[in-house]
């Protein structure tokens, strides 16, 4: 009796010191060890390169592939498409790896727009000029707007004349150039602040314009690849451009175009140079500030066109007085003129009548994001003819909401005519796709990532252009709503904030980093938090190589 007293007793002592080295390590086990995937599954080729990923998943203990492969528009999706979507649903049934499909996109708007690119959301435009002729009405600009010496042949010591230099290591260079007797070139980046340098000029403007930039640029030896920029800052401080281009290391002359709306500003700082400049240089010729007129404009009801003469203010009809307006090379960038306004037998426009003109456009936010606009109709039936093609050919027991950065917004006649905050229609959006669907699976669980509705991130008054304040959107989100937080620096907040309102969480890591430094402080954050299931490897870039680590690193703990 002793000796199983004895044995029981150092058994049991055994397991209080193993319980207590658990307890002070802090390390948890997580359900959802995730990895990210971005395909177009077009080939057969793009399908195997995908398994591979599941198999290296799956044999390193992860469980979950968070799959991003066009499910906004999955019924337009190709017989060969869904066949391949098909085969590697039962790779990852095989392996036992769950399919987590991610769409639902607003900020990242391109599978809604396969259906209609007029479904971007817009930004407004206020009594453009028009004048009449015989048989049709051209655009004529008439804003103030004139950028002084674009061409920079006015020099000033080192310096083009009326351009102010912010920073270092900005000089004209009269041997290197694109047209005309001299260039600006920047270089020596180090010696600024953050690696930005800029040329600014003060342009006065017409409130609710769309004004097209462009300049030349040529490039040695630079890098990072984002490191060229136009801006234009509203009075508020606002960037109202957000262009980005991606620039190879070297480069001849080549043209950049892109434009701006100016919004409710009559003044803007434009600037041109660079920013996070590490090494190389940059050189800036032909610089040029025009306005244009129903460039991308986009036609919906919630985006009314007004055409009204100048005089007299009467308001013409469309299909009566002129043809109906689109922009037939509607793409969101700035390549190209707005169409002209055709009138029809019997119109009550004559030759030699001034018009003013307001309509709504689209653009792109710095490479190729183009917002959706969140409260067209179109949109939700678009999204809801997905949810059961969704279930048909992936079943999946959870659903991942796209709904991050969203970058335009409030400004067309389908948001105003609500009456609603921009928080309460953000939430208004994810509370509509969560149920629509739970109402196809009810017991299915909804992910959305964390940016839109996290105070310390992108749920905040002034964003990018939004026309009114995301600041607590968190309030009108279904409390049952897991959520993927993604900002590294401000993840402890993150996490603390959505765990005390009782909400899910799951660390969304890596990033392309060289190493697994980033998942390691995640997992360390995680520990930490009540409600935490999980953690992902998020690359932006396909970048694997790290991916079988990662599992290691998550899964034997």
């Amino acid at each position: 009796m002793m000796k199983n007293t004895l044995i029981t007793l150092t058994v049991v002592l055994g397991c209080a010191v193993i319980l207590s080295i658990v307890a002070c390590s802090g390390s948890k086990h997580y359900s959802d060890l995730w990895f990210y995937v971005s395909t177009d599954l077009e080939t057969d080729q793009e399908l195997a390169r995908v398994e591979g990923l599941v198999q290296t998943a799956s044999e390193h203990g992860l469980n979950g592939m968070l799959l991003s492969a066009g499910f906004d528009a999955l019924d337009l999706a190709s017989p060969e498409f869904l066949n391949r979507l098909q085969r590697l649903k039962q790779t990852c049934d095989r392996l036992r790896v769950e399919v987590i499909p991610t769409g639902f996109g607003v900020g990242y708007g391109g599978g809604v727009m396969r259906h209609d690119k007029n479904l971007a959301a817009g930004l407004p435009v206020h009594g453009a000029l028009f004048v009449a002729g015989k048989h049709e009405v051209h655009f004529v600009p008439d804003s103030p707007a004139k950028l002084l010496n674009g061409d920079f042949e006015r020099i000033q010591g080192d310096l083009p004349a009326d351009f102010t230099l912010h920073g270092a290591r900005a000089t004209v260079d009269k041997q290197v150039r694109h047209s005309g007797k001299a260039s600006v070139r920047f270089e020596d980046f180090a010696h600024s602040p953050g690696g930005t340098m800029y040329l600014a000029q003060t342009l006065q403007v017409q409130p609710y314009r769309s004004y097209r930039i462009r300049c030349w640029v040529k490039t040695e030896d630079v890098a990072p690849r984002e490191v060229f920029y136009m801006w234009a800052i509203a009075r508020d401080g606002r960037d109202l451009a957000y262009l980005e281009p991606w620039m190879k290391p070297t480069s001849d002359w080549h043209e950049l175009v892109w434009a701006f709306n100016s919004w409710n500003s009559n003044q803007i700082d434009f600037r041109i140079g660079v920013s996070d400049g590490q090494k190389g240089k940059v050189w800036v010729d032909d610089v040029g500030v025009e306005e244009v007129g129903l460039t991308n404009v986009i036609r919906r009801p919630g985006t009314p066109v007004k055409v009204a003469n100048e005089k007299t203010g009467q308001v013409y009809e469309e299909d009566r007085d002129f043809s109906p307006i689109s922009d037939p090379q509607l793409n969101f960038r700035w390549d190209h003129d707005g169409p002209v306004i055709k009138l029809l037998p019997g119109s009550q426009i004559h030759a030699g009548d001034r018009l003013r003109v307001d309509y709504f456009h689209g653009t792109t936010i710095y490479r190729e994001q183009v917002p959706i606009d969140m409260s067209e109709p179109a949109v939700y039936e678009i999204w809801q003819r997905q949810i059961p093609l969704i279930e048909r050919y992936i079943a999946p027991k959870q659903y991942f909401l796209s709904m991050d950065e969203v970058r335009i917004g409030g400004f067309c006649e389908a948001c105003k005519r609500r009456h609603l905050s921009m928080a309460q229609i953000l939430g208004d959006s994810v509370t509509r796709q969560h149920d629509m669907i739970r109402a196809v699976n009810p017991q299915a669980q909804v992910y959305v990532w964390s940016d839109m509705f996290d105070p310390n991130h992108n749920a905040v008054a002034k964003y990018y252009l939004i026309d009114g304040s995301f600041e607590g959107s968190w309030n009108y989100i279904p409390k049952d709503l897991s959520i993927a937080c993604w900002y590294f620096e401000k993840r402890d907040q993150s996490l603390e904030f959505f765990s005390k309102r009782g909400h899910h969480t799951l660390g969304a890591a890596y990033y392309d980093a060289d190493d697994l430094q980033n998942p390691k402080d995640w997992l360390g954050s995680l520990d930490r938090t009540p409600g935490a299931t999980g953690i992902m490897y998020t690359t932006w870039e396909n970048k694997y190589e790290l991916l079988a680590a990662f599992g290691d690193l998550v899964s034997k703990r």
